[in-house]
């Protein structure tokens, strides 16, 4: 585990970061390259720490603080790169913000311990998908959140602030479903490969757990998004709906069970 003073002094970054782009600034409403580029600095000393705690020789090390951290990491680096072709706003104020709580977290918490057969290079392949599917719904659902935000007070003569700094709903739209496309797309291979995984080690390919159940439960629950966006132009408040209900589904899969037995029942 990394020395303490790491972790805060990223998290104190993102933190500063996440005033920057807070929805109203400056760099909020005009990037320019410069700003694009500054997220990437906490983010190297993101990848760092993750590496340094979860990586081992011979196995992974997993825990609900390192899991989040992670999936916050690859969050930002999706809206580090999507900055380049996006006018994201304040964004990714909201994003950083996430990224300082969750280094902070992993920093307070050294609840990391190594994941049976981790060793297998199919089950690291599996970790990858899965962190990035969780990362991309992730975005999704505060994408889900924002617009529901935006519609709100649409119409008002003048907006507050943290809702005037935003991209144009049908940029925030857009990004929805993109992200939504391409997480369904990693969470199919992640279920793929998790059940040539169970074969291989259990001997079954479904294996009757909260995992599988809620993980299915969510592809389910985003592929009929998918479908009702192509065939019936689902949008608005239905499209917003859809897609919490997939992510509370999705954090239910692993996260929650994940916080319920280590943080609450310290199991």
């Amino acid at each position: 585990m990394p020395a303490p003073w790491m972790f805060a002094l990223d998290a104190v970054a993102y933190f500063a970061l996440a005033a920057v782009f807070w929805p109203g600034t400056a760099a909020c409403c005009k990037p320019t390259p410069l700003t694009r580029l500054l997220p990437l600095i906490p983010l190297a000393l993101h990848l760092y720490l993750l590496g340094q705690d979860m990586l081992g020789p011979d196995s992974v090390r997993l825990g609900f603080a390192s899991s989040i951290s992670a999936v916050a990491a690859v969050t930002v680096l999706a809206y580090s790169g999507a900055a380049w072709r996006y006018p994201l706003g304040g964004l990714q104020g909201f994003v950083m913000s996430f990224a300082g709580l969750t280094v902070a977290l992993h920093g307070l918490m050294d609840d990391s311990v190594p994941v049976a057969h981790s060793n297998l290079p199919l089950f690291r392949v599996h970790l990858a998908m899965a962190f990035a599917a969780y990362s991309l719904f992730t975005i999704a659902a505060l994408h889900a959140g924002l617009i529901a935000l935006a519609e709100k007070h649409l119409h008002k003569a003048v907006p507050p602030k943290l809702v005037s700094g935003l991209p144009p709903l049908l940029t925030l739209e857009k990004l929805l479903f993109r992200m939504i496309e391409v997480g369904f797309a990693l969470l199919t291979l992640t279920l793929a490969t998790g059940i040539l995984f169970s074969e291989d080690i259990f001997g079954r390919a479904f294996p009757l757990t909260h995992k599988t159940v809620f993980g299915i439960a969510s592809w389910l629950i985003y592929g009929a998004l998918l479908a009702g966006r192509w065939k019936y132009g689902w949008r608005g408040r239905t499209a917003i709906i859809w897609t919490l209900t997939g992510f509370v589904t999705l954090v239910l899969a692993y996260v929650g069970v994940k916080f319920v037995l280590e943080v609450l029942l310290h199991r």
